[in-house]
């Protein structure tokens, strides 16, 4: 490490924007699945724009490479520093602006998932990206990643719902398009070429971003099924613009939640093979608002497509069905850990992949348990393997590159996406230049390369 760039980086920067205790940088160091711990000799807790551009100039000046971390909340080693300075946009955290009429808000890079909801919620709108690690990821985060989340059946990622951004270049001048217009053609879109790039472009600091009319309420519903071909039948029936959420979920993976997470409960008498949770946006709070959407699980139901439904009756009631879902990945953790893919095909091929995918998991590993659940609606599938019982632990994670590869395999020949909501980061970033177009790999080098020359923004990263 450049001990040079290191002491000029302490003298040259107010004392209470850095550390290098390292035991108050020890949390930052490691991703909460535990695959990827890192080092570094400094943090860096900036609190304004300029904070981000003066250092980012004395790492420039010095070729001292850095790391942006938002809330540790990513999956494939893209946060976990590896002797880089470590960046923490956390404290960078403060709502710029909010304006209902226009329908957005701009807030700093650090504010959670989950503040900027409430702040469009206490607008009288609403922000609809949502995900399970919202009251801890971040939305620079979130749009460094373009994370996805449960409702992109209906608003898309979030790079759907981001006008522009603010951004410090490798450099250390500022990006600033903080856009407040819905229309503005002119040149190319460049806040877009922040949007998925995990911090290898430039730093995120600002955004502009999308709020949408909150609905009225909504109507939940857990459906029990056969599998996935009848969940991909039920897809097509329920179908509507009021539709927000579309997940499928295995009997095992409900399992897990049951048996690792306290307070939790099936809301049926039996045990089904599969489950669909669904979300309708209702328009208002009349009980006829209700009836398109029981009338299409009515149907569905009598055609025997549905085994049986539990459709909530009130706010608490809808949350105890989403906890079902929303904690599977924390369960699997209790359970010994898994392999994990975020992968996605085309929905219509959504039964074959479980298919073709869970029979080669109990050829490749007799015993084990495919646990693949999630974002049906949209084609995204969080397809974890778990351990079989009698096998330790240590010794199925160390397989895990030997499976990716068979399932990214899979999903390449079925021409899916081996990284759908998650990113590149560390863990992909060999099957993304082995498997992507060569042109496109070459377009993105170039890009690299023209903003970001002595590689010093996340360098390790994606590509």
């Amino acid at each position: 490490m450049n001990t040079a760039g290191l002491d000029a980086l302490k003298t040259r920067l107010p004392a209470q924007i850095w550390t290098d205790d390292a035991t108050q940088i020890a949390p930052w160091l490691s991703e909460w699945r535990d695959k990827f711990h890192g080092t570094s000799p400094l943090m860096l807790m900036p609190r304004s724009t300029e904070d981000v551009a003066q250092a980012v100039k004395i790492c420039a000046e010095y070729k001292l490479p850095l790391l942006p971390q938002g809330g540790n909340t990513g999956l494939v080693g893209g946060s976990t520093p590896q002797g880089e300075v470590l960046l923490s946009l956390r404290k960078l955290n403060a709502l710029r602006s909010v304006s209902a009429a226009d329908q957005l808000l701009i807030v700093e890079a650090g504010m959670t998932l989950q503040a900027v909801q409430e702040v469009a919620t206490k607008a009288g709108m609403m922000f609809p990206l949502s995900l399970a690690a919202e009251g801890s990821c971040t939305i620079g985060g979130n749009l460094s990643t373009n994370a996805g989340g449960v409702h992109v059946i209906k608003y898309g990622s979030a790079k759907s719902l981001c006008l522009g951004v603010e951004a410090v270049m490798a450099d250390g001048s500022v990006y600033s398009d903080l856009s407040r217009l819905r229309k503005d053609n002119t040149g190319y879109d460049l806040s877009r070429l922040f949007l998925g790039a995990e911090g290898t472009l430039g730093i995120i600091t600002a955004a502009s971003l999308r709020m949408v009319p909150a609905p009225a309420g909504l109507m939940r519903a857990l459906v029990a099924l056969d599998g996935p071909d009848a969940a991909l039948d039920l897809l097509g029936r329920v179908q509507d613009r009021a539709l927000t959420l579309f997940e499928v979920m295995p009997r095992s993976a409900i399992e897990l939640v049951l048996k690792y997470i306290p307070d939790q409960r099936d809301p049926f008498s039996e045990a089904h093979p599969y489950y669909v949770l669904i979300d309708w946006e209702l328009r208002n709070h009349d009980a006829a608002a209700r009836e398109p959407f029981t009338d299409m699980l009515s149907r569905a139901l009598e055609a025997g497509i549905i085994r049986d439904v539990v459709i909530s009756q009130n706010e608490t009631q809808a949350d105890q069905l989403l906890a079902l879902r929303e904690h599977m990945s924390a369960a699997q953790k209790h359970d010994g850990g898994s392999i994990k893919h975020d992968i996605s095909v085309a929905v219509s091929d959504v039964p074959a992949f479980f298919s073709r995918a869970d029979a080669l998991m109990a050829q490749m590993i007799p015993g084990c348990r495919p646990v693949g659940f999630g974002h049906m609606g949209d084609g995204n599938i969080h397809y974890n393997v778990a351990r079989p019982e009698d096998m330790a632990p240590q010794d199925f994670l160390a397989q895990w590159d030997w499976v990716q590869t068979a399932v990214h395999d899979l999903v390449t020949d079925m021409g899916g996406s081996i990284s759908a909501e998650h990113g590149i980061g560390i863990m992909k970033k060999d099957d993304l230049a082995a498997r992507a177009d060569p042109v496109k790999i070459a377009l993105m080098k170039t890009l690299k390369a023209s903003l970001d020359p002595d590689r010093i923004m996340n360098p390790r990263i994606m590509i």
